[in-house]
């Protein structure tokens, strides 16, 4: 039994950026499972591509799942074996090493959806010619807005925007955190890196997917990322719904 009736238009992109010499971000499109995912490596080179791809194979083998619950069931799972891995190969390097990424997921079956993330990857909707940022990011100077005690374009160009207090293979327990709800037709989900959303605003997010088929949107933003100096890894997933095909 498939996941879902619904048909869902992909579109995905990848890019180094202008200044990283490896590209640590992994991602996973798996239409089939109902699962689209960002992750995003850190602790250098080498670890940070360990740490998002170690997350992406885990997750795209969860297999198709019953329920909505079993689904998300399924990931947090993937995501807990993905995590102690992580800290069993950090442990390997020595008692100061660290492995992690950041991961953010949208799963969808039938026409539920669940967003789940763990760090500073986003994950937006877009309905009705409005973006909504649906994902919380998981940094400090998050914190501080939440708090009332910087205001968020303080938060931007802060030197302590990079400082993430949640992530895969950091802590012994990631629990990402998960937002659910119902599509509705016409939904676009975008699923993406803060390569993407650090020079590029959601407004811009929201002009290029409303324009463009999701493969196009993909590649117009990478673009946008890249020609304002894209100095991280940029990764975006985009994930539509057609008209008429949810209720």
């Amino acid at each position: 039994m498939r996941h879902s009736a619904l048909a869902f238009e992909t579109g995905i992109a990848t890019h180094v950026g202008r200044v990283r010499e490896a590209n640590e971000d992994a991602l996973f499109a798996g239409p089939d499972l109902g699962v689209w995912l960002v992750a995003d490596g850190m602790g250098g080179h080498e670890k940070g591509e360990l740490a998002s791809a170690t997350i992406v194979e885990e997750v795209s083998g969860i297999g198709e799942a019953a329920s909505p619950a079993d689904q998300l069931a399924r990931f947090r799972d993937a995501v807990g074996r993905a995590n102690a891995e992580l800290l069993r190969a950090a442990r390997r390097l020595g008692p100061n090493a660290s492995i992690g990424s950041t991961v953010a997921a949208v799963l969808i079956h039938g026409t539920h959806y669940a967003c789940a993330w763990s760090g500073d990857s986003r994950i937006y909707l877009v309905r009705g010619g409005h973006i909504r940022q649906l994902s919380r990011d998981h940094r400090h100077v998050q914190d501080l807005v939440d708090s009332g005690a910087i205001t968020p374009a303080e938060a931007r160009v802060s030197p302590q925007r990079s400082l993430i207090t949640r992530a895969v293979g950091i802590m012994d327990d990631p629990e990402p955190e998960v937002l659910e709800g119902d599509i509705e037709s016409g939904d676009a989900f975008v699923v993406c890196s803060d390569g993407l959303t650090d020079p590029v605003e959601d407004a811009e997010i929201l002009q290029h997917v409303e324009a463009h088929p999701p493969q196009s949107a993909c590649d117009a933003l990478v673009d946008l990322a890249l020609e304002r100096g894209a100095p991280d890894n940029v990764t975006v997933v985009v994930v539509r719904c057609p008209a008429g095909e949810a209720g």
